[in-house]
């Protein structure tokens, strides 16, 4: 989806979105960085609607309220509204391959006790494949199963700072991501971004005894750079410096701890997130040729 603005946490928009439901203008509000900020589906709707949400804040658009509730129905509906679990909920629909993630890392980490008893769920690392080169390798994944265990090295975490430190920075790029496009799109960059970042690592290191949200994480700081400084309408709610934070971290994992963090994956994954950025942005500059 497209971001339109944002407008303060104090403003009440509900009587707004159901105006724009009642036009036919899909549309969604979240809350990011104590702001209400609006997106639209289409390019040909942010106009329209940022002069819309204008007027209604300014009081130039008057909008009928619904009549008060009938006798038995004491407004339990705005209460549910209102409620923590579907705050929850909300949050969940907005975001739901992220919030999918954060679950099974959350459940993985309880059984294997924070990788302390990893012996339980030690299918999930990397599988025993031909480590001399990369066509060997990838000519042995010859099922979906085998392509699926590369995969699930991400769901493992070793020590109470690695998960929360992956899953916050999952949460923190993921929600915005899918928000402003498919979730189906953003599933498809964790999986390139954790099979390359999995396999970098595999093959550089020799061994399959390593596990992270880590190259996805970096996989996502990628991608959201490439989308957030080059392509239209992508503008997401982060700090310019946060790039060169983590392009530093990286540099500075290689150097004084490479032997025990699989820098390797953060880089794979890292190039993974370049890579997808810039096919998107590559399709928003052959779609926006197309148009003109």
């Amino acid at each position: 989806m497209i971001r339109v603005l944002d407008v303060s946490i104090d403003e009440n928009l509900r009587d707004l979105s159901r105006y724009l439901r009642q036009q036919g203008i899909p549309h969604r509000i979240i809350e990011e960085s104590g702001r209400q900020v609006i997106f639209v589906r289409d390019e040909y709707q942010v106009d329209p609607v940022r002069e819309l949400v204008q007027k209604f804040l300014s009081g130039q658009l008057q909008i009928k309220t619904a009549a008060k509730p009938a006798a038995g129905h004491d407004g339990r509906g705005e209460a549910v509204e209102n409620s923590w679990l579907y705050r929850v909920l909300r949050v969940i629909f907005t975001a739901p391959v992220s919030s999918l993630l954060t679950l099974i890392c959350l459940i993985v980490a309880a059984v294997t006790q924070m990788g302390a008893a990893v012996y339980r769920m030690d299918f999930l690392f990397y599988p025993a494949l031909p480590a001399t080169d990369l066509l060997s390798l990838l000519g042995a994944i010859n099922n979906p199963v085998l392509f699926l265990q590369t995969l699930a090295p991400i769901f493992l975490h070793f020590g109470s700072l690695h998960i929360v430190f992956n899953l916050l920075w999952l949460w923190y790029f993921g929600r915005q991501l899918e928000v402003i496009q498919s979730s189906w799109i953003f599933l498809v960059l964790v999986v390139a971004a954790a099979f390359v970042g999995n396999t970098a690592q595999y093959l550089s290191g020799g061994a399959s005894n390593f596990g992270g949200m880590s190259g996805v994480v970096y996989g996502l700081v990628g991608y959201a750079w490439i989308l957030h400084n080059f392509v239209p309408g992508k503008r997401l709610q982060v700090n310019e410096s946060l790039f060169v934070v983590f392009l530093v971290a990286l540099v500075l994992m290689e150097v004084l701890a490479s032997s025990w963090i699989a820098s390797a994956a953060h880089l794979g994954g890292l190039l993974a997130g370049l890579f997808g950025g810039l096919c998107v942005l590559l399709a928003s500059r052959v779609g926006n040729g197309r148009q003109t």
